[in-house]
């Protein structure tokens, strides 16, 4: 009762406002007693009422979303510390925030990876987000102490790796991943535990803090910030924002 009575409130016009509380208790019955008939007899009303505060929400909080990543963009998209790929000169720039361990993040990872690769104008960032428990921490750390030690080549290489890891993040597991990527394994797992690497996932948790990003996937593509996959497809939604951003003149 209380949705459908926000909902009558905020989709009420200028014209229709009026101060319930300067009724009288007769005028108050009276009124309800009105507006319950005529819900009654027009129930649609309720779902169209209901529809517009969701509609009015959802905007709210798109709107918010791109104050955050305009507030926050030099952390977003330049860091100096996560993995660039795509190219780098791109007209857009798509951020993602992953977690190894997440179901979604594995599942569409290879989606990411076609539609960077296939629109050849993508400058693609990689932020290690884990929030999934010891696996994705363990996970992230050995990502990130890769790409410190032996460069972007080998960090992608141990992400791709890491993306398809079914069983748990141990350090034989990831030994074996050192081993075939070719970088030293030893000298990985010993970075992995140091402030280099955790300072950047500690980074990384507080932007995310600062952005109220809860789970991942999470993306930022140009200055859109999109909380999951979106319903309408990456390569779908990647094209209309840059289509936005091209009849604003802006650069993603």
């Amino acid at each position: 009762m209380k949705r459908l009575i926000a909902a009558l409130l905020l989709t009420a016009t200028p014209v229709m406002a009026f101060d319930i509380s300067a009724m009288t208790e007769t005028e108050k019955q009276a009124f309800g007693e009105a507006v319950r008939d005529y819900l009654m007899a027009n129930p649609e009303v309720l779902i169209e009422s209901i529809n517009v505060l969701e509609e009015r929400r959802a905007s709210d909080a798109a709107q918010n979303d791109k104050l955050l990543v305009s507030q926050f963009s030099d952390e977003i998209f330049n860091d100096g510390y996560s993995w660039v790929g795509g190219n780098p000169d791109g007209d857009l720039t798509m951020v993602e925030f992953i977690d190894y361990r997440c179901g979604v993040c594995r599942r569409f990872n290879q989606e990411v990876q076609d539609l960077v690769e296939a629109d050849g104008n993508i400058r693609f960032i990689l932020k290690e987000f884990p929030i999934l428990g010891q696996d994705s921490d363990v996970s992230s750390r050995f990502a990130v102490a890769v790409k410190q030690i032996a460069g972007d080549e080998a960090y992608m290489a141990a992400h791709v790796r890491l993306m398809e890891l079914r069983a748990g993040a141990t350090l034989d597991a990831l030994s074996k991943i050192a081993d075939e990527i070719g970088v030293d394994a030893e000298a990985v797992l010993a970075a992995m535990n140091t402030d280099a690497v955790s300072d950047v996932l500690r980074s990384n948790h507080q932007l995310g803090e600062k952005m109220a990003i809860q789970g991942t996937p999470t993306f930022v593509i140009g200055g859109e910030l999109l909380r999951g996959v979106p319903q309408a497809g990456l390569t779908q939604t990647v094209q209309k924002i840059r289509e936005g951003l091209d009849a604003s003149g802006s650069e993603g």
